[in-house]
């Protein structure tokens, strides 16, 4: 009996051992210096800020004060974007309440909330953003730069 548990024993270490192995093992096109330029994690992940622009309930602005309120929506989104704040932002297609998205370089919901402060629309309660923490690929924080290269014509 002795030896069955020892063998068992034996055989669950070497177990263990290779799963740590195996565990530990870093991927083959590892990039430190960038995982580390991202702050990305062990998964190349990361904490961002998703942000869902809603109708707000100003709704009865004159389209003078909304075309203002939006030409300074679409500069603050500009700003963010050239700060590292706004990894992605963009429009829904129409429907009957939300407007669009933004995903921030931000780790909590109230960072999030001093980032869309900023914005006039979202100030003049035009448009309404909720937000939830989210888990995405550190990479995203890439997307602006190379949005640059295939964009033709700027907004």
């Amino acid at each position: 009996m002795n030896i069955l548990y020892r063998t068992l024993f034996c055989i669950s270490t070497i177990v263990a051992i290779s799963s740590f192995a195996n565990a530990q093992s870093v991927s083959p096109g590892y990039d430190s210096t960038l995982a580390k330029r991202l702050n990305a994690d062990d998964y190349g992940m990361k904490k961002y800020v998703l942000v869902l622009l809603k109708t707000g309930s100003a709704t009865n602005l004159n389209k003078a004060t909304t075309d203002s309120l939006f030409t300074g929506h679409m500069t603050n989104i500009n700003t963010l974007a050239e700060n590292g704040k706004l990894v992605v932002a963009g429009p829904f297609f129409k429907n009957d309440k939300y407007r669009g998205i933004f995903i921030l370089n931000a780790s909590t919901i109230e960072e999030g909330k001093q980032l869309v402060a900023t914005d006039p629309a979202i100030k003049a309660n035009l448009l309404e953003a909720e937000m939830l923490l989210w888990y995405g690929s550190a990479a995203l924080s890439e997307t602006l730069e190379i949005h640059k290269r295939i964009e033709k014509k700027s907004h």
